[in-house]
Parts: C-alpha cells; sequence; structure tokens
C-alpha cells in the first residue's frame, strides 16, 4: 500500500481536549447526582456528544425525556466551549503540525474524521484549519464510531479508496472504525492500548511520513 489519504480524528491525536470534556461532563453529572470519575470519561472516547450524554445516563439509572437530553447536551457544551475558548498553537499535540507539512508535500490528502460538532472552531483557534482538504464531523454524520461512516466519507471527499488512507485513532471505537471501513488503523497511545490497531505509536513527536510508510510495509510483510 502507497499511502494517498491520512484521515486524523482530533480529540486525543490533534488535541488533548479529553481533560476538558471531562470537566464539563463531570459538572453535568454532579448536577444530575450521577457519580462520573476520569475513569467512566475514558470510555466515552470516540463517541458523540448524545452517545456520551446516554452512558452517563444509564450508570446513574437516570431516564430523562428526548427535550431534556437536548438541554442537557446544550449545557454540556456551553461549558466545554467556554473551557476550550482559549486554545491555541500551543495545544498542538507534539509532531502533529509539522507531520501534515510533510504529508501535503508529499501530495497526501489530509481530511479530519471526528465525532466532535466543534472540531472546525478548535482547528481554526489551533491554526491548522487550512491544511486539511476535507472535514467530516458531528454535524455531518449519522452514526458514530465505531460505525465507518466517518472515514468512509472522508475518504469520499479525498477521492480515495479505503485501502490507500491511513487513519490516526486514540479510541478502540475508531479503530474498530477503521477496521470495519477498510483502513490502515494507526493507534496512537501507551503501547498495547489499542491492540487491534495495525500498528502502534505512543504519540506522532518525530513522525514523518517515510516512517509511516515503514510502518505500512512492515505490517503488510508480516
Amino acid at each position: 500500500m502507497n499511502i494517498s489519504g491520512c484521515l486524523f480524528d482530533m480529540d486525543g491525536v490533534i488535541v488533548d481536549t479529553a481533560k476538558h470534556h471531562y470537566v464539563a461532563w463531570k459538572s453535568l453529572a454532579d448536577e444530575l447526582s450521577i457519580p462520573f470519575t476520569e475513569v467512566e470519561n475514558e470510555s466515552l472516547k470516540g463517541l458523540s456528544r448524545l452517545d456520551s450524554l446516554e452512558c452517563i445516563l444509564r450508570s446513574g439509572n437516570l431516564e430523562v425525556s428526548s427535550n431534556t437530553k437536548i438541554e442537557l447536551m446544550e449545557k454540556k457544551n456551553q461549558l466545554y466551549l467556554q473551557i476550550i475558548g482559549s486554545m491555541g498553537p500551543d495545544d498542538i499535540l507534539p509532531g502533529v503540525k509539522e507531520l501534515m507539512l510533510e504529508l501535503r508535500n508529499e501530495g497526501v490528502g489530509i481530511c479530519l474524521g471526528s465525532s466532535s460538532k466543534n472540531a472546525s472552531s478548535i482547528l481554526k483557534s489551533i491554526g491548522i484549519f487550512d491544511l486539511f482538504d476535507g472535514i467530516v464531523d458531528g454535524n455531518n454524520l449519522t452514526l458514530s464510531k465505531p460505525d465507518p461512516e466517518v472515514f468512509i466519507k472522508g475518504s469520499k471527499i479525498l477521492g480515495l479508496t479505503p485501502s490507500s488512507c491511513i487513519v490516526f485513532e486514540d479510541a478502540e471505537s475508531g479503530i474498530e472504525a477503521a477496521l470495519s471501513g477498510g483502513f490502515f488503523a494507526l493507534g496512537i497511545g501507551k503501547k498495547g492500548s489499542l491492540k487491534r490497531a495495525h500498528a502502534n505509536v505512543q504519540d506522532l513527536a518525530h513522525m514523518t511520513f517515510e516512517n509511516l510508510q515503514a510502518l505500512v510495509d512492515s505490517h503488510e510483510s508480516n
């Protein structure tokens, strides 16, 4: 496989917003008297806002109306937006921008594949929005990861087949989405944390196009 396209998840891959999501969800859970810790927050990785809320409600054995769910999601999002309002270029995780610039120089297509509805505003705040050839986020998705819809749409925007694209993911649901869609799944995180991924790296610091191609070639030769 010659790499023609790269599809990036945002949270945990481009920026670390998990801590900000945790503060916002924790505030909402406290209001609902539902215990919520960073462990539970980890289980929300890759999920849509609605799926995340429903997980929290289930953990508290709480049922609410559809209208109440909408109100709760909006309350959480408003708090989250306040928290991330001060984000800037320094919030980009190590190596990400440098890799994207090299990918563009190599003629590789770049697309975002995130369930976040705030993705575009965050990418603009940190100054890399213009490095993307396309954006697929929670505003134009009907199915959440592990459904591959987000990445399938991304590859179509790039005009590429899934088999020629790498997906960068830090969540199990995202890895499953990539695998079921026929993409090469690169897990970002602690060694062994994403066992289903085709390859796994701690982070993208010092990652190069050559190294990416080597990871793909190594997997295919095994």
